[in-house]
């Protein structure tokens, strides 16, 4: 049967090529070139499945990605997949972070909730340290390098999308250049902010928290330990996470109207400010490089699939900063999900099944949603500064610390262990 579609003529249901458009073929489209996206990619090295991977960013943007002032806290299931992928191996030895303990703290540096590495779970496995510490431009350095050559992979940059759409045989896009791709799968990895959820129809629970995260790193005196300290103070939330023993990253959460007045600062007030806010406990502060700030936002996606579709990174989950603990679950869902479409190709089935991608659902979700929802509950109780709530939280924390399954199922989700 023929009939005209929007974007051409269609002979039972599959679009055919339109009058004056340029239409490519591959097996799965990526949206967005992000480290997810590019973990997920590189996932297919010596499979014949082909992949096309759309970015509105300049090549450079993601060839020689800047330093941005994150730093992610690996777990140990991230670096294992790092590895397995080739990517861990390119990130120089000195700039991996090693993370040992961590301490979170109410009002002041005071009495701490403290995470240690579970002593059976050190024995078992030699594991020295909860994870890792790596800037997040290393990470995106190391994937696209490991991605870029990949003979079944093409990468489309300052690409800009005019429309999406799925039918049972297949996806489209269309480009701005009215370009048309097609494929057996489409991938949505284009940020918290996805285009490729909305035009599929896929909810979200969204936060505005209305704050905006501030980070630079300091160089001090006196050795951090290799302790991440995440301090609720009030009015504003302080996160320290070690580097080198004299270098830590500072990340200031704060209410939008407070971010004018710290980003006015210079370099010598703001170090002074945050030196202050941790009591002197490193010694003087010295600023130790550029000064980055971002809005405050969570995304959890209502379902990470839909007809001929799947959300990985960002676009399925885009976690509270609190942790450094987001691009963990971007890493285990496109691990995930391209584990289960290898094995599908391997065994001649569709890679874009109902079954398959509801598979890939179920296990993504059972992953993500207690810790999306027990991160936001926390930072809810920790950053609510009525006075009635100040013996809450102070409660909350005594309590946590003097209950050892809690504090070793945090430790587990801390460690991917």
């Amino acid at each position: 049967m023929f009939y005209y579609h929007k974007w051409g003529w269609t002979v039972f249901g599959i679009l055919t090529q339109p009058p004056k458009a340029i239409m490519k073929t591959s097996d799965i489209i990526i949206i967005g070139a992000g480290p997810a996206s590019l973990a997920f990619a590189r996932h297919f090295k010596g499979s014949d499945l082909t992949l096309t991977i759309i970015e509105k960013s300049p090549l450079d943007d993601i060839a020689r990605p800047s330093y941005d002032g994150r730093e992610i806290a690996l777990t140990h299931r991230s670096r294992e997949i790092m590895l397995n992928l080739g990517a861990w191996q390119r990130i120089p030895d000195d700039e991996i972070y090693r993370l040992t303990d961590a301490k979170v703290y109410n009002g002041d540096f005071g009495d701490a909730l403290h995470f240690k590495v579970p002593k059976d779970l050190s024995i078992l496995t030699s594991i020295d340290r909860l994870g890792n510490l790596i800037s997040n431009h290393n990470i995106r350095q190391a994937l696209y390098d490991e991605v870029k050559d990949l003979p079944n992979v093409q990468i489309l940059t300052s690409q800009n999308i005019q429309d999406i759409t799925t039918n049972e045989n297949q996806a489209l896009v269309k480009l701005a250049n009215d370009e048309i791709l097609t494929s057996k799968l489409l991938i949505g990895a284009d940020s918290r902010l996805s285009f490729v959820r909305k035009k599929m129809g896929i909810g979200a629970m969204m936060n505005d928290f209305g704050r905006t995260v501030i980070v630079f790193r300091v160089s001090h005196p006196l050795s951090n330990e290799g302790t991440a300290r995440e301090c609720f103070l009030y009015g504003r939330t302080l996160a320290l996470l070690p580097l080198h023993d004299k270098l830590t990253n500072c990340v200031i959460t704060l209410d939008n109207t407070q971010a004018n007045e710290f980003l006015a600062m210079n370099k010598d007030e703001l170090a002074l400010e945050v030196q202050r806010m941790m009591g002197d406990r490193l010694g003087k502060l010295s600023l130790a490089g550029t000064i980055h700030h971002y809005p405050l936002m969570g995304v959890h996606a209502k379902t990470f699939i839909g007809n001929r579709v799947a959300l990985i990174g960002d676009s399925a989950v885009g976690m509270h900063p609190v942790t450094a603990h987001g691009f963990n679950l971007g890493l285990l869902g496109a691990n995930t999900l391209a584990t289960l479409i290898l094995n599908a190709h391997h065994n001649n089935q569709d890679i874009a099944s109902t079954a398959l991608l509801q598979k890939y659902n179920t296990r993504h979700q059972a992953h993500t949603r207690p810790l999306y929802h027990g991160t936001n509950l926390m930072v809810k109780i920790f950053t609510n500064d009525a006075k009635p709530m100040h013996a809450v939280r102070d409660l909350t924390l005594k309590v946590s610390n003097h209950l050892p399954p809690i504090k070793r199922w945090i430790a587990g989700q801390l460690t991917g262990k």
